[in-house]
Formats: C-alpha cells, sequence, structure tokens
C-alpha cells in the first residue's frame, strides 16, 4: 500500500473501532467524511488550525440536535453553512 493508501485504511480501522465504541453505526460516515474532513482541512488552513476538530464536534452536535436519528444529510447541510462561514472569515 501507499502511504496516502494506508493512512486512510487506518483511518478507516481507527473510525471503525469508535463507532463500535460509542454504539454508532459506521454506514452514518458513508457521504458525509470527504465533505468533514475538507471542512477541517478549509478550517485548519483558514479561520483556525486548533478550532479544527472543534468545528467537525460542533457540526455533529449540531446535526444531532437537527435529527431524531442519524441523517447524513443533514450533517452535509450543516458543512455547507460552516463551510459558507469560513469562506467568508477574514481575521475578525
Amino acid at each position: 500500500m501507499t502511504g496516502e493508501a494506508e493512512r486512510m485504511a487506518q483511518m478507516w480501522r481507527w473510525l471503525e473501532a469508535v463507532c463500535a465504541e460509542l454504539g454508532i453505526d459506521p454506514e452514518l460516515l458513508d457521504g458525509v467524511t470527504d465533505d468533514l474532513l475538507g471542512l477541517v482541512r478549509d478550517v485548519a488552513h483558514g479561520p483556525s488550525r486548533p478550532g479544527a476538530p472543534l468545528t467537525a464536534f460542533l457540526v455533529g452536535l449540531a446535526a444531532g440536535r437537527a435529527s431524531p436519528k442519524p441523517d447524513p444529510a443533514v450533517v452535509a447541510d450543516r458543512v455547507a453553512a460552516v463551510e459558507r462561514l469560513a469562506a467568508s472569515w477574514s481575521a475578525r
């Protein structure tokens, strides 16, 4: 495996273990992983590097509050909202 492929395989092993530990269906990550990784990258390279993982947490929290059951579409909607904020952010 290439370095990048191995890092991604390791990420998936880790995320599956976290999902098992927290009682979350890992299929919830299908369709939102790229969006979340892109959001974290954009926030880390823009508004706040240390705020990037906490931003992902807040997106998850907001998505959880918005829907009675886990819904990737709600996550994607929250990611898009924060992406718009990050794109318009300047050192305030």
